[in-house]
C-alpha cells in the first residue's frame, strides 16, 4: 500500500514511464558533459534536439493562454542544458577528431558547416554572429522584459482579483470550490512570470556560452591541428573553423527557435484564438487595408528601374484578396438580415374588450422587483439564455445559506421609461437602488490603490460606491494587471442586488416567511415550536424580534438558539418585549457573531467607550434614553464615532465598538446613520476565552 491508502502501481504502467522519463532526460544530459559520445549518436542527439525545438514552437504556436504552457520555464532550461551538453560533447570530438575531415563530428555537424554556409569559414562565423545577435539582442531581451513587466504587474494585480473573486463569492455567483480554483490560477500565473522572468536569463547566458565555445573551439582546433597533429595553418583553419560553426550553427537555430516559442508565449493577449487565427483576423481580416497597401504597391511598381513583376504581382495579389474580403463580408451580412427577418413574429392586432373593472385588476405589491431598459434586456431573457437570471438565482440561494431564510422570488420585467442601459431594484414597490450597465463592456472599479488611469467613461460602483471607469472588453488584462476589479455588466447588476439584499434583509422578511420558518424548525423540535407559538409569544413578537436581528446584521440561521432563548427569556418576564427578547437573543448568538467579526482569532481589537462618555450615556440612559442626548454631545459622539471606525477600518481591523450591555441597544441606534460599518458588541456576547484588546476609545484616551 501507498502511503495515501491506494494500491502500488505496476512497475511496467504509462505513469512510472512518464515519472522517469525527466529524471532520465537530466541523467542523460550530466552524461553527456563527462562520456565520449561517438559521431552517429551525436547526429541522433542534435537531430532529437532540433526536433524539440520545433515540437516547443509549434505548442507555443497552439497555446491560447500563457498558463497552459506552464511547464515552458522548465522546458527552457532543459533545452538550455541540452545544448551546452551537446556543445561540450561536440567539442570534444573537433578537438580529437577534426584533424581528419569534416565529417569528424558526425554528418549533421558537416552539412551544416558546408551546404549551409558553402564550405566559407568566414561566412560562417558571421552568419553564426548574426543569429546569436537575433537571438540575444532582439528575441531574448524583447521576451526578458515582457515576462519581467508582466511578473511585476501580476502580483500589483493579485489584491484585485482576489477582491473580485471574494465578491463573487459573497454574492453566490461561484462556489467556494470554483473560488478556491480561481485563487489557485491567479497563484500559478505569478508563479509563470516569476519563473519566466528567471528563465529568459537561461538564454541570455547560452547565448553568450555559445560565442565563447566558439571563440575557445576555433583557439583550441588551430592549436591541436597545428602543434599535435603537424598540419599547416590553412588546413587547421579551414577544417577545425569549418567543424566549430557546423558545431555552433547546429546548436543557434534550435536556441533560436525555443526563444521565438518563449517570445510567442510571453507576449500572448487574448485566449479565445490560437495565434494563427488572430493573425488571420487581425492582421489579413480587414478589406481596406489590404487594399490600401495592394493600390501603394501598384504605384512603386511602375516607378522605372524598379522590380516590376514583384511589385505589380503583390499588388494585384492583394486586391484579390481585398476583393474577396468584401465580398464575404456583404455576403455574411445580406445572410444575417435574412435569418433575422425570417425570425421576425408576425403580431396580430387584438381588439380589447371592454369589461368592467374587478378585484382582479388589483394586483399585489411585488416585493422584490427589478426592472431594466431596452438594452439590458438580453441580460435577462429565457430565450437567450440571460446570463443574470442565473446569478440571481445564485444569489438567493446563497442569500438563504447565509442569513436564514429564503427571499420572496424576484419579478424581472422591462421598463421602457428607464434610459436604455438603466435598471433598478424596488423592494414592495418602492426604489431602493439604480445603476446603468453597459452589455459588451466591463467595469473597472478602483479598490483604492491602482496603478494608472484608465480611457474609458468614469462611473461609480454602484452597489459601494467606488470610482469606477466603463472600459472595452479589450482592456481585461491591462486593467487587471493595473489592479483594478473588473466585472462585466450582469456582475456589476448581480452584485448590487446582492448588496441590497443583504442590506434590506429586515425589510424582506415578512410573517409568511417567518411562519415558513417556523415550520421548518418544527419538523426537527416540534415541542419547541408548539409550546412557544403562539402558547408563550405571539408570531409578531417573534417576527420583530429576527427583524431586529437583521437590521444590525446577525444572521438567524441558527433559529433553534434564537427561540429557545427568547423563550426562556418570556418565562421569566411577565410582559417581555421584542428589544429584550433581543438582547438575550444576541447573548445566546454571541459565539456566532464574534466569529462573524473575527474569524478565528482568539485576540479581540475593539473600540472602547471612555468612562467618563460611559457615565454621561448611563445617566442619560436613566432619565430619557438616548433621546436624552444633548443634540450637541449627540452629533460630536456620531463624528467621532465614524472617525474611529475607519481608523479601525484602515488597519485592516473590525469596526466594533465594546459597550455595557445596557447601552448597546441605544449606541447603536444612535450610531447607524453616522457609522453603519460600525457594529456594537455587548459584554456579555463576548463568549468565554476570548481575550479583548482596545485599540480605540471613543470620549477619551487610549
Amino acid at each position: 500500500m501507498t502511503p495515501g491508502g491506494a494500491l502500488p502501481l505496476p512497475w511496467n504502467d504509462p505513469r512510472h514511464l512518464r515519472a522517469l522519463a525527466a529524471p532520465l532526460l537530466i541523467v542523460m544530459i550530466m552524461a553527456m558533459l563527462v562520456l565520449p559520445l561517438p559521431p552517429f549518436l551525436l547526429d541522433v542527439l542534435f537531430t532529437f534536439n532540433i526536433a524539440v525545438s520545433i515540437i516547443v514552437l509549434l505548442v507555443g504556436l497552439q497555446t491560447l493562454r500563457p498558463l497552459d504552457f506552464a511547464a515552458f520555464p522548465t522546458v527552457l532550461l532543459v533545452t538550455t542544458l541540452l545544448r551546452l551538453s551537446l556543445n561540450v560533447a561536440s567539442s570534444r570530438v573537433v578537438l580529437l577528431e577534426g584533424h581528419t575531415g569534416p565529417d569528424a563530428a558526425g554528418k549533421v555537424i558537416e552539412a551544416f558547416g558546408q551546404f549551409l554556409v558553402g564550405g566559407n569559414y568566414t561566412v560562417g562565423i558571421v552568419v553564426f554572429v548574426i543569429l546569436v545577435i537575433i537571438n540575444f539582442v532582439v528575441i531574448t531581451k524583447g521576451s526578458g522584459r515582457i515576462a519581467e513587466v508582466s511578473a511585476r504587474f501580476t502580483l500589483d494585480a493579485m489584491p484585485g482579483k482576489q477582491m473580485a473573486i471574494d465578491a463573487d463569492l459573497n454574492a453566490g455567483l461561484i462556489g467556494e470550490e470554483e473560488a478556491r480554483r480561481r485563487r489557485a490560477e491567479i497563484a500559478r500565473e505569478a508563479d509563470f512570470y516569476g519563473a519566466m522572468d528567471g528563465a529568459s536569463k537561461f538564454v541570455r547566458g547560452d547565448a553568450v556560452a555559445a560565442i565563447l565555445v566558439v571563440v575557445v573551439n576555433i583557439v583550441g582546433g588551430l592549436a591541436v591541428g597545428v602543434l599535435q597533429h603537424g598540419l599547416d595553418l590553412a588546413a587547421a583553419a579551414r577544417n577545425y573553423t569549418l567543424l566549430t560553426v557546423g558545431d555552433g550553427l547546429v546548436a543557434q537555430i534550435p536556441a533560436l527557435l525555443v526563444s521565438t516559442a518563449a517570445g510567442i508565449v510571453i507576449s500572448r493577449v487574448g485566449a479565445d484564438e490560437e495565434v494563427g487565427q488572430q493573425l488571420a483576423s487581425q492582421v489579413f481580416g480587414k478589406a481596406q487595408p489590404i487594399a490600401l497597401t495592394g493600390a501603394i504597391l501598384g504605384m512603386l511598381g511602375f516607378i522605372p528601374n524598379m522590380p516590376h513583376l514583384a511589385f505589380l504581382g503583390i499588388a494585384a495579389g492583394l486586391g484579390g484578396a481585398s476583393f474577396a474580403l468584401t465580398r464575404r463580408a456583404r455576403g455574411g451580412a445580406g445572410a444575417g438580415a435574412a435569418a433575422s427577418g425570417a425570425a421576425a413574429p408576425e403580431v396580430a392586432p387584438q381588439a380589447l374588450e371592454s369589461r368592467d373593472a374587478g378585484w382582479d385588476d388589483v394586483l399585489p405589491v411585488d416585493v422584490l422587483g427589478l426592472e431594466v431598459g431596452y438594452r439590458l434586456i438580453p441580460l435577462v431573457d429565457k430565450a437567450q439564455d440571460g446570463e443574470l437570471l442565473r446569478r440571481i438565482r445564485g444569489i438567493r440561494k446563497k442569500f438563504a445559506q447565509d442569513i436564514g431564510f429564503l427571499a420572496p422570488a424576484v419579478h424581472i420585467r422591462d421598463n421602457l421609461e428607464l434610459p436604455p442601459n438603466a435598471y433598478r431594484i424596488t423592494l414592495k414597490g418602492v426604489e431602493i437602488g439604480r445603476g446603468d450597465a453597459h452589455p459588451g463592456m466591463l467595469l473597472a472599479i478602483n479598490p483604492g490603490r491602482v496603478g494608472g488611469p484608465l480611457a474609458g467613461t468614469a462611473t461609480r460602483d454602484p452597489a459601494f460606491g467606488l470610482p469606477a471607469v466603463w472600459i472595452d472588453a479589450a482592456q481585461r488584462d491591462s486593467a487587471q494587471n493595473l489592479g483594478y476589479t473588473v466585472a462585466d455588466a450582469s456582475t456589476v447588476v448581480a452584485t448590487h442586488f446582492s448588496h441590497l439584499l443583504h442590506r434590506h434583509a429586515a425589510e424582506i422578511l415578512g410573517r409568511q416567511e417567518v411562519q415558513k420558518l417556523l415550520e421548518h424548525v418544527g419538523r426537527e423540535s416540534p415541542k419547541l415550536v408548539e409550546e412557544l407559538v403562539p402558547k408563550v409569544l405571539p408570531l409578531a413578537t417573534v417576527h420583530k424580534v429576527l427583524q431586529n436581528l437583521l437590521e444590525e446584521g446577525v444572521s438567524i440561521r441558527d433559529l433553534r438558539s434564537i427561540l429557545e432563548s427568547i423563550g426562556e427569556q418570556a418565562g421569566r418576564t411577565p410582559a417581555p418585549d421584542a428589544a429584550e427578547l433581543t438582547a438575550q437573543a444576541r447573548v445566546a448568538l454571541g459565539r456566532a457573531i464574534v466569529h462573524q467579526l473575527y474569524p478565528g482569532a482568539a485576540e479581540l481589537s475593539v473600540i472602547a467607550l471612555g468612562p467618563e462618555l460611559e457615565r454621561l450615556l448611563q445617566q442619560a440612559l436613566a432619565s430619557a434614553g438616548a433621546a436624552g442626548l444633548e443634540p450637541g454631545l449627540a452629533e460630536t459622539l456620531a463624528q467621532e464615532a465614524a472617525r474611529l471606525a475607519a481608523a479601525q477600518e484602515a488597519l485592516g481591523l473590525p469596526a466594533v465598538l465594546l459597550a455595557p450591555a445596557n447601552l448597546r441597544l441605544a449606541l447603536s441606534r444612535l450610531l447607524r446613520r453616522s457609522a453603519p460599518q460600525l457594529r456594537v458588541l455587548s459584554h456579555a456576547e463576548v463568549p468565554d476565552g476570548k481575550r479583548i484588546k482596545v485599540t480605540n476609545v471613543l470620549g477619551g484616551k487610549a
